[in-house]
């Protein structure tokens, strides 16, 4: 009997192996993964961020006006580079919105839809990379796990930014390159295609993606150099083809403006920060009165040169210091919820990643490969101004450090033993989820409100508003008080883009009585009157409507109504998130 139940008990230990094996097997595990990277980059995506930022809608608008006339809205034909109201865009991002803003207009599901999609990919492809650097399944599976809940990560792909994009098509083209290594030259025009096409989506990779290449070149020259030359001329026609467009348009069509714009070398403080350095040198010399003359000393010391390294060097500290990775992160609320890029539970496994990868046995070409991929990746950040904590930016290095940080966690699990290894799975997952849930409680409670301004909240429901009430009224005035409006007004509005484009609002401008010069496009003009509000009566009559910042009234009309300035009618008060009013319509009462 007893043998017949230890056969019977074995036999269920074995069943329960079997369905358990089953249930957990990698394939489903990494299915797994994927959903609930679903699940936390497209849950209400629609509402949280509160709103679609300026650069949002602009995005949304290029698409909009790219859908219905094949231009730009600045009437240019499939443009290489989209020159917006404040800058030149990349366009791969903006172009891969078309589908999904003819399906959901300009609205915040149409825009952010595409990062969410690259983000949930870029997981998938950080797991093919991995595995083909490590060959160890699980490792890869934990790397994109961890990505699955950064919250770097969840960030970038809950808005409309392009670098989830960036950061899918650069992991995967890293993956068939080191495919086509192993496998003497067999898809390695396809890493070609992927890696030409990441300076499209975002401008960090147009300097970038040169420097990885020329490392992969030489690291693995040998291995190239036996490839035949059809595998070679093909990948090399390939990335010429799709590369030279982008690198020729950024060059001489507009795409250097946006870094002219940014970089340390064109920062305009510069000349004023080595003429005070110079002057202290003087002052401190004895020197009195004006127009001193610095030394040789004081210029070798202080010039432009040594400005510029100070601030690279800078720049390169800040991206790596426990103040941005793990405690503040980036402080744009756009970027970051306030909270640091890493879980601060992350910050000792980090260290104890670097150790024991950097000491491990794997090819020391991998190890090189991702020592230059953090350190070259922080140099695109480094060269502009405030570039040392700006998350999009910098975002470039979040898979290598993801992947140390799941190093570090499989190798101290792998290394414990017997209750060691369990109570440290434990008490680390516990840890982990712990920092998860303060996050997303941050996140979906406290952000909303905290970040509601700079996602420029308010502006939908007021323009919407006006959509439904202009008919009314001769004429339509919107504020220019907060943020430049003409991006708000066309993409909420969803104005007809061939009109836009043949009456560019911006260069109509007008003298509007009470206003001063405005610009505007048909009836709607863009402006604020001139004088308190308790003027605006003068030169706001009862056909005309005007969308007010709160900033210009400076009074809670939500909770006291009453207060309205009597020539004027309260059309609707229009609150952030949080109740504060952020905008008022307003019409008068005087014909």
């Amino acid at each position: 009997m007893g043998l017949n139940l230890f056969i019977y008990t074995s036999g269920i230990n074995d069943t329960i192996k079997i369905m358990f094996g089953k249930i957990f097997s990698k394939k489903n595990i990494l299915v797994l993964i994927i959903l609930v990277a679903s699940f936390l980059r497209l849950f209400q995506i629609n509402k949280v961020p509160v709103s679609l930022f300026g650069d949002e809608l602009d995005l949304g608008y290029q698409a909009y006006s790219i859908l219905k006339t094949g231009k730009d809205y600045d009437g240019i034909f499939l443009p290489l580079h989209f020159r917006s109201l404040a800058e030149w865009r990349t366009p791969l991002y903006l172009y891969s919105a078309v589908p999904t803003v003819a399906i959901f207009g300009i609205s915040p599901l149409g825009v952010r839809l595409p990062a969410a999609i690259f983000g949930i990919l870029s997981i998938l492809s950080l797991y093919l990379l991995i595995k083909e650097i490590t060959d160890n399944e699980n490792l890869a599976l934990v790397s994109a796990a961890l990505l699955t809940f950064s919250p770097w990560h969840i960030q970038y792909s809950r808005a409309g930014f392009e670098v989830t994009e960036l950061l899918f098509l650069l992991i995967l083209a890293l993956y068939y390159f080191l495919k086509s290594i192993k496998n003497k030259g067999k898809g390695l025009w396809l890493s070609s295609l992927l890696f030409a096409l990441t300076p499209w989506v975002y401008s960090t990779a147009k300097f970038f993606v040169p420097l990885l290449l020329v490392f992969l070149l030489i690291a693995w020259w040998k291995e190239i150099m036996s490839f035949s030359k059809k595998t070679l001329f093909k990948a090399a026609i390939v990335l010429l083809i799709v590369g030279g467009p982008i690198a020729y348009s950024t060059l001489f069509g507009g795409g250097t403006q946006r870094f002219g714009y940014i970089s340390i070398f064109t920062d305009p403080v510069t000349e004023a920060e080595v003429g005070v350095a110079r002057q202290n040198d003087a002052r401190v010399r004895g020197e009195k009165g004006e127009g001193l003359t610095p030394t040789i000393i004081d210029r070798a010391i202080h010039n432009k040169f040594t400005f510029w390294g100070e601030g690279i060097i800078s720049n390169y500290i800040q991206s790596f210091s426990t103040n941005f990775l793990f405690v503040k992160g980036d402080i744009n609320l756009r970027h970051s919820i306030g909270l640091g890029e890493f879980y601060r539970i992350e910050f000792p496994i980090l260290l104890l990643g670097i150790i024991l990868f950097f000491t491990s046995k794997i090819d020391k070409k991998y190890k090189s490969l991702i020592i230059f991929w953090i350190f070259a990746g922080v140099l695109p950040a480094a060269i502009t101004r405030e570039g040392g904590q700006h998350a999009t930016r910098l975002i470039i290095i979040l898979p290598p450090l993801i992947f140390l940080v799941a190093y570090g966690i499989y190798e101290s699990v792998k290394r414990l033993k017997g209750i060691k290894r369990l109570l440290f799975i434990i008490i680390y997952l516990l840890l982990f989820l712990f920092s998860f849930f303060l996050y997303q409680h941050d996140y979906w409670f406290h952000y909303p409100w905290k970040s509601e301004r700079w996602w420029h909240a308010g502006y939908e429901e007021g323009i919407k508003t006006i959509k439904e009430l202009e008919k009314d009224y001769d004429r339509v005035v919107v504020s220019t008080a907060n943020e430049p409006p003409w991006i708000f007004f066309a993409g909420w509005y969803e104005y007809p883009p061939d009109k836009w484009q043949k009456e560019f609002p911006i260069d109509n401008v007008v003298k509007l009585e009470g206003f001063g010069d405005v610009s505007h496009i048909d009836k709607f003009y863009f402006g604020s009157p001139s004088g308190s509000v308790y003027e605006w009566g003068k030169v706001i009559d009862n056909k005309t409507l005007y969308l007010a910042s709160e900033k210009e009234v400076r009074v809670n009309l939500i909770m006291e109504p009453e207060r309205t300035p009597g020539d004027l009618s309260l059309i609707k008060a229009i609150a952030y998130p949080s109740g504060e009013p952020a905008f008022y319509l307003f019409t008068g009462k005087s014909e």
